[in-house]
């Protein structure tokens, strides 16, 4: 059996985003890609909702996110992903 290892970014009163549904509060910094590398060398699958997938593949993948964090994006884009949605007829 394979286990879910849940990784998400909130405030202590329980808040994923901001009121406009912004991140900019997220504090990346290099504690955090150290933890966040070494959870992506922990799983061999990602499993997002549709508005997380949409961040993600429309950051990960470009030229901008590869040059801010090559490591990062490599191991992103390398994982296999499995979307949770209604609305998305495919994910590539």
């Amino acid at each position: 059996m394979r286990k879910v290892i849940m990784f998400n970014t909130v405030t202590l009163d329980g808040f994923f985003e901001g009121p406009n549904k912004e991140i900019d509060w997220h504090n990346v910094e290099a504690e955090f890609n150290r933890f966040a590398s070494e959870q992506l060398d922990s799983v061999d699958m990602l499993l997002f909702g549709r508005v997380t997938y949409d961040m993600m593949v429309n950051y990960w993948p470009t030229p901008l996110g590869i040059k801010d964090d090559p490591i990062i994006a490599g191991k992103m884009n390398s994982k296999a992903k499995v979307v949770f949605t209604n609305t998305l007829d495919k994910a590539a």
